[in-house]
């Protein structure tokens, strides 16, 4: 993909008027430079006739060239909002494993740097289109005034072409080198705010973050973009020389081998010198063209890759609280597979079974799969291999957002919203929870919005919980909620909020390690080593805490 590809997939219409008015534009500019050329071969001063015709050239360009701008600006804008939004929607459609191995500084970094790239390109649009149009009419002039020196003039053009042409490629070369450095120095400023505990407790290794990973990396992508420039610097520098050789040359050699009409070597050494500025401002923007065209390669082969793994978009909204037939799988079956080396970690296969309406502990040490888990309940991730039925429905990827919008979830990386998107008419609810929560002298809600996310983390947890139960799905999911929790408002989630919800005929489905609490759950899922154990207790919460 190209930005003359996409421009014309946004609107090839506009493309066409705003290239009419551009060629207009450039032919009135030629034809200014012509009349200018004869007023100045002319003794005497221009009829009356010629100065009119002068005055419309001059207010014909002008319209045309305002027209061609606006047009062209429009356009350009539309085509980057678009690209906005069309890798914000092809991220959200994406599988949250593949977005998981992309990495969010490679997300972000296209986001961000590589769409103001594209957008910097566009605002030069209408000037580049403008320009080529001028050139283009100057040549058709000059081929008018003196076949001859055209060829001779073609010549020089062609090598101009080609020397470009070859600065270009390697100039865009270092920038995609610098574009490749650039992902891995936002994966080290990652880093570097998600570690800055760690990195403030150990001096070395502070050290050796800053020496050899974020340092390091930020010299090579400066290098590669210095290098880039300095071959852009030199092109512009190139085609200046080779513009002013050939006006030597028109000058100074070719009359000497062959008789020229001073009044057309004058015409033409004019037209020249003017067509000259409008070459040097296209190549000027020839460094922004290299850097948009590395990012639009970049967003393409980033969106062709999150459009491979993109969902179905079939959405069926269920029914809040509805009843459900129980949530089974069947030989289910996940594959982590790490980056770092061949090696790889297996969920299952699992034969489990959720009833409606239950309270279900899952427990487990590290690395046992409860996160995989969660992902596959929850329709996050998808198995490679069994099968999961909800109300007697297969669940595949026809019905896999359906599936989704059973559960209410607040995972252990929750991440908290300051609005509540996607909810309608909470506020007489939200004062309701928010004591119930213990968080009404903490965080007011006015028109859907958190007066503050400021808060300690458990707080913080609690708000996403606010949230869940805003939603009011027919499943909740807590992962590790209540681990940032006191231990007098553990006791209340435990003894009171899990048993309310499932009062209301919810499932609760409950990651934790406070086995003191385990009396309470109806069913208890225990991985070991993506294994599945599963038992019922036998003794009550109050029998089991004496």
């Amino acid at each position: 993909m190209n930005i003359v590809k996409l421009l014309l997939r946004a609107s090839w219409s506009t493309i066409v008027i705003a290239v009419f008015m551009s060629g207009l534009s450039g032919g009135c500019a030629v034809a200014l430079i012509a009349l200018i050329a004869t007023a100045l071969r002319q003794s005497q001063p221009p009829s009356l006739l010629v100065l009119g015709g002068f005055i419309s050239l001059c207010c014909i360009q002008l319209i045309t060239r305002f027209i061609s701008e606006v047009l062209l600006t429009r356009l350009g804008q539309g085509m980057t909002c678009h690209l906005q939004t069309l890798l914000g929607q092809r991220i959200l459609a994406s599988s949250l494993r593949q977005i998981e191995i992309i990495g969010a500084p490679a997300l972000l970094s296209s986001l961000t740097e590589d769409i103001e790239y594209i957008s910097n390109f566009v605002t030069f649009i209408p000037l580049v289109c403008i320009n080529i149009a001028v050139v283009s009419g100057c040549l058709v002039y000059l081929s008018w005034l003196s076949g001859m020196l055209f060829l001779v003039l073609l010549v020089f053009l062609e090598l101009g072409i080609v020397s470009l042409l070859f600065l270009q490629t390697k100039a865009i070369a270092e920038l995609k080198l610098a574009r490749q450095q650039q992902d891995r120095l936002f994966q080290h400023l990652s880093a570097m705010t998600e570690g800055i505990k760690e990195l403030k407790l150990h001096s070395a290794r502070r050290q050796a973050f800053l020496s050899e990973d974020l340092q390091l990396t930020s010299v090579a992508a400066k290098n590669h973009k210095i290098a880039g420039m300095t071959i852009y610097t030199g092109a512009a520098s190139w085609g200046e020389a080779l513009h002013f050789l050939i006006v030597g040359i028109l000058l100074f050699f070719l009359p000497s081998l062959q008789p020229i009409s001073r009044s057309v070597l004058s015409a033409y050494v004019l037209a020249f010198i003017y067509m000259g500025t409008y070459i040097g401002q296209i190549l000027n923007v020839l460094p922004n063209f290299g850097k948009a065209t590395v990012a639009l390669h970049k967003i393409s082969d980033l969106g062709l890759l999150l459009e491979s793994s993109a969902e179905s978009r079939t959405f069926t909204l269920c029914e809040s609280g509805s009843s459900w037939q129980p949530l089974e799988l069947l030989g289910v079956t996940h594959i982590y597979r790490k980056e770092q080396d061949d090696s790889s970690f297996t969920l299952g296969p699992l034969n489990l079974t959720i009833t409606a309406g239950k309270l279900v502990f899952i427990t487990g040490g590290n690395g046992s799969g409860k996160s995989s888990l969660v992902k596959l309940l929850t329709g996050l991730y998808i198995p490679e291999a069994g099968e999961i039925w909800l109300n007697g429905y297969l669940i595949d990827d026809t019905n896999r957002e359906w599936y989704r919008q059973h559960f209410s979830a607040v995972f252990s990386d929750f991440y908290l919203f300051e609005r509540f998107l996607g909810l309608h008419k909470i506020d007489e609810r939200v004062q309701e929870y928010l004591v119930k929560l213990q968080l009404e002298h903490k965080v007011k809600v006015e028109n859907g919005r958190l007066s503050t996310t400021n808060l300690s983390q458990g707080q913080r947890k609690r708000l996403a919980l606010l949230t869940a139960y805003l939603e009011d799905r027919p499943i909740y999911l807590f992962d590790e909620w209540a681990s940032d929790q006191d231990p007098i408002f553990k006791k209340t989630f435990y003894e009171e909020l899990l048993p309310e919800l499932k009062s209301k005929g919810k499932t609760v489905l409950v990651v934790s390690h406070d086995e003191q609490y385990f009396g309470a759950a109806d069913q208890i899922v225990r991985l070991d080593y993506g294994q599945v154990l599963e038992k019922t207790p036998l003794l009550s919460l109050s029998e089991f805490s004496q």
